[in-house]
């Protein structure tokens, strides 16, 4: 085990830890934000574990994962949309709960955290059957195309999971508003796809006749 690939998750987890809480406890006025405690609970407790097995099972994977840094200009856009639609999601949630403006049942919350926490379940699948994945756009040394499992009916389950998991969350925070706001991140995740297809077209073997092959990018007869 690297001390270093250690540090540097552990400083990323809390980091994200103390940004989230920050982002929504601060505009809510209070600790008192029972949807806040569930949305840190089914979204960190999962991480650190899977942080934990891949740095026992996979620390080239999560070496792969901890790198946010992009090469390609058209997604360093990308990121700072993201970032942008975040940080309106969620500190539009904080305020929400405490002025009581078009907030949600706690029941929906808790809906919405099953659904987060099945598509946490479908990460962690995506994870497993590509060793190739990086929070970057690229083309790694001895790349093939991955076809088989969840990439056999969409070019990017990986995606797919993550916009799930990113709708629930503002159900999660039970905020009409908040759900608004992050649904800018499906255009943002549209525009990263294509520029990703693009670069993995030019330079990965085989995959223009993936694209042949398995017709959806993300939702099975849809898109």
């Amino acid at each position: 085990m690297s001390r270093q690939l250690l540090s540097q998750a552990l400083i990323k987890f809390f980091s994200g830890l103390a940004i989230v809480m920050i982002l929504l406890f601060l505009p809510a006025g209070t600790l008192r934000y029972p949807q806040a405690w569930l949305l840190i609970g089914i979204l960190f407790a999962p991480m650190f574990i899977a942080g934990l097995f891949m740095m026992a099972k996979a620390p080239e994977l999560l070496k792969k994962r901890l790198n946010a840094k992009e090469t390609e200009s058209e997604q360093r856009l990308v990121v700072l949309l993201s970032g942008l639609t975040f940080l309106a999601a969620f500190i539009s949630a904080g305020l929400s709960f405490r002025f009581k403006a078009l907030l949600l049942p706690f029941p929906v919350s808790v809906i919405a955290a099953v659904v987060f926490l099945a598509a946490y379940a479908l990460y962690a699948e995506v994870l497993r059957e590509n060793a190739y994945l990086s929070r970057t756009i690229e083309v790694q040394t001895g790349q093939k195309v991955i076809d088989s499992g969840l990439y056999g009916i969409v070019r990017h389950p990986m995606y797919m999971a993550t916009v799930l998991l990113f709708l629930m969350m503002p159900l999660v925070l039970g905020s009409v508003i908040s759900l608004i706001f992050m649904l800018g991140y499906i255009p943002v995740i549209v525009k990263r796809i294509r520029n990703e297809e693009q670069v993995l077209e030019k330079g990965l073997p085989g995959y223009r006749e993936y694209k042949k092959r398995v017709r959806y990018r993300l939702l099975p007869f849809i898109w």
